[in-house]
């Protein structure tokens, strides 16, 4: 077994983890400011390029005026900075049980015209009643500005702690077009580019409409306690010999690790599931 990899966190002087917390608890969200520097936001841009204007949504709520570029770990080393940031995984740290996991991680381009998604809370297809902890943990963050007018996150501040009849009379209301349902709740994220929203699973929320003339891009990461199933199939999603040169906190987040205490789940034919990493491991089926 891997030793679990908190103890040498390496934070900047003055990172707020506590007051990241206390707002995660309150509010359901916090912001993490200059999450980016400029330079990780030209290496984001420049590897995301070959793979926009390629696609849109298959469903409104993907969005059909959207582009997604799913998983961004396995096409450059930036993206892999982004989702192992030890200011993100020591708030994280706090939220999840250890070894937890990387679920999704994809970038969203907005276009204009887009309409609102659908509100929802993203761990909401584990079938656990609310009110509950969150099985997930969110982040958006901005490489554009985000506004009301390109299609920023709309959140529930505080709908985390909700149950699931005011949920979704919530959502009902909204879809009705009833713009003062929990209007006293509803925010709309406006970051400037580098900054990263933080919001837990259950937190109500989508992205907005995009009435301006420019697309809006971002991405979202979202991680899953290592007893849940991730979104995102990574083994398949990521080739082996791309995940044997990414950090340990890296391919722990991928699913190369055991769940403690047991110590068998996520074992493959008896062996722990880094060994499949070997350039010279063969599988026993194959042996």
């Amino acid at each position: 077994m891997t030793e679990y990899l908190t103890g040498s966190r390496r934070l900047p002087p003055g990172f707020d983890r506590d007051g990241h917390l206390a707002r995660l608890d309150v509010d359901g969200f916090t912001i993490v400011e200059d999450y980016l520097s400029e330079d990780q936001l030209a290496q984001f841009r420049e590897g995301l390029q070959p793979y926009l204007n390629t696609y849109r949504g298959r469903n409104p709520f993907e969005g059909l005026a959207t582009e997604r570029v799913y998983t961004l770990v396995g096409r450059g080393k930036i993206y892999e900075e982004i989702a192992c940031d030890h200011r993100l995984l020591a708030i994280l740290d706090r939220l999840l049980a250890p070894d937890y996991l990387l679920s999704a991680d994809h970038a969203i381009c907005i276009y204009p015209g887009e309409k609102a998604q659908a509100l929802h809370f993203d761990d909401g297809f584990y079938p656990f009643p609310r009110p509950r902890p969150a099985i997930s943990i969110t982040v958006i963050g901005a490489i554009d500005a985000f506004t009301p007018e390109n299609g920023g996150t709309v959140l529930y501040r505080g709908s985390h702690k909700w149950g699931s009849e005011r949920i979704q009379a919530v959502r009902e209301a909204v879809a009705r077009g009833e713009t003062g349902a929990a209007a006293d709740h509803r925010t709309q994220l406006a970051i400037p580019p580098g900054a990263l929203c933080v919001f837990q699973g259950t937190l109500l929320h989508g992205g907005g409409a995009n009435r301006s003339d420019a697309p809006r891009l971002g991405f979202t990461n979202q991680y899953c306690q290592p007893w849940a199933r991730p979104q995102e199939n990574f083994f398949l999603g990521v080739p082996a010999e791309r995940v044997r040169n990414m950090s340990r906190e890296m391919q722990i987040l991928l699913g190369y690790e055991l769940l403690r205490p047991a110590h068998i789940m996520g074992q493959v034919s008896g062996y722990h599931p880094s060994k499949t990493l070997d350039p010279e491991f063969v599988l026993p089926v194959l042996r």
